[in-house]
């Protein structure tokens, strides 16, 4: 029985696991394809190819196409400078060694630091110097060999990328994209309970600040790679860029409707306002949620009209304070903060248009129907 608890347990947590999972297939697969062609052909130094397979594997095609041309490039400088450096400097002493060496090191490391795509190089390089094999059969010959057995492994990482349970880039965007989105719907959370409740604190935020950060840098990763993608033809999915922006725009109105909420409303403002206010809290929350599944699930954007609904109903509310004889007591920061939170609402619901009009976009390029239709 505890056996079997194990088993079922080890089983949800891989079925959770799913990219990873293919992920680590495709490794798999891209090593050991890659060390059959190098039998097949009798390769004498082929396990490059099948380093490099491993190497080049990355969570997404575009990602795999990345690590392919840097691979290439970094190797395919390193080799012919190492070969030359080689072939032109004796380095059969220890003292000869380490001077060829050091030529062979200074120039590509700082082609290294200035270009990072060639972080391979210095140790191509060196490797052209070091290994028996490459003095063995002369330096010309290794570095030919080089070239080819590394381009052997980008070949066979980037097929096994394309066609063995490939990871589109677009996807792992707006899975990061709606991890974006429903962390913002936390966040609003945290600021409405700040407007209404003196007792609440901002260490929430410490928590959910970094959460949003981290998951936009990987929405931006991944979009850089579906931007490859899309260059190579591997996709006909939208530009990935707007999404990128809308999503930093969006996180800009937070940043104002937080500084806005920093602290509790008056008592008399909390009173008039907290009706609208819980309106739209739950509105803005729940649209937040469903645009996240709509992200994640590549469906139609949810309607937004209950938002704006409520945001009417609260600017109204607003505006109706500048009447009421007890309000106009109060000092003036707390009607510049209700209507500093109107202003910021208000931007975040034309950027959150946008956003929504990008969710739609995603969409009808899964169903290959127009936008909006």
């Amino acid at each position: 029985m505890a056996l079997s608890g194990w088993i079922e347990r080890a089983g949800e947590r891989l079925g959770t696991r799913g990219a990873e999972l293919r992920l680590a297939l495709r490794v798999t697969i891209a090593g050991v394809l890659a060390y059959a062609v190098t039998r097949f052909f009798d390769m004498p130094q082929g396990y490059w190819a099948v380093i490099t397979a491993v190497v080049v594997m990355q969570a997404s095609v575009g990602g795999s196409l990345k690590a392919a041309v840097e691979r290439f490039s970094g190797t395919l400088a390193g080799a012919v400078y190492g070969g030359v450096i080689a072939a032109l400097i004796p380095h059969g002493s220890a003292v000869t060694l380490g001077l060829a060496i050091t030529a062979a090191l200074l120039p590509l490391a700082l082609l290294a630091a200035v270009r990072p795509a060639f972080r391979v190089a210095p140790i191509t390089s060196l490797i052209m110097l070091l290994p028996p094999t490459g003095q063995t059969i002369g330096p010309l010959a290794s570095a030919m060999d080089r070239v080819l057995e590394i381009t052997l492994g980008n070949v066979v990482g980037v097929l096994v990328a394309v066609f063995v349970l490939p990871a589109r880039a677009h996807n792992l965007m707006t899975d990061a994209a709606a991890k974006v989105v429903s962390l913002n719907a936390d966040l609003v959370t945290v600021f409405i309970d700040e407007l209404t409740d003196a007792q609440t604190g901002r260490s929430a935020l410490q928590k959910i600040h970094p959460q949003i950060r981290s998951a936009l840098k990987k929405a931006e990763a991944a979009a850089e790679e579906a931007a490859r993608e899309r260059r190579t033809h591997l996709t006909e999915a939208p530009d990935p860029e707007p999404l990128i922006r809308t999503l930093y725009r969006v996180r800009h109105d937070l940043v104002m409707i937080g500084r806005a909420a920093s602290a509790p409303l008056p008592a008399p403002v909390l009173d008039r306002l907290r009706p609208s206010l819980t309106t739209l809290h739950q509105t803005t929350r729940a649209l937040l949620l469903n645009l996240a599944d709509a992200l994640r699930h590549h469906t139609k954007p949810p309607d937004a009209e209950a938002f704006r609904a409520a945001l009417e109903a609260f600017t109204r509310d607003a505006d109706a304070l500048r009447a009421d004889a007890l309000v106009r007591e109060l000092p003036g920061h707390a009607f510049g903060q209700v209507f500093a939170l109107g202003f910021a609402f208000e931007q975040f619901q034309k950027n959150l248009g946008d956003l929504l009009a990008r969710t739609d976009e995603l969409a009808a390029e899964r169903t290959k129907t127009p936008p909006g239709s």
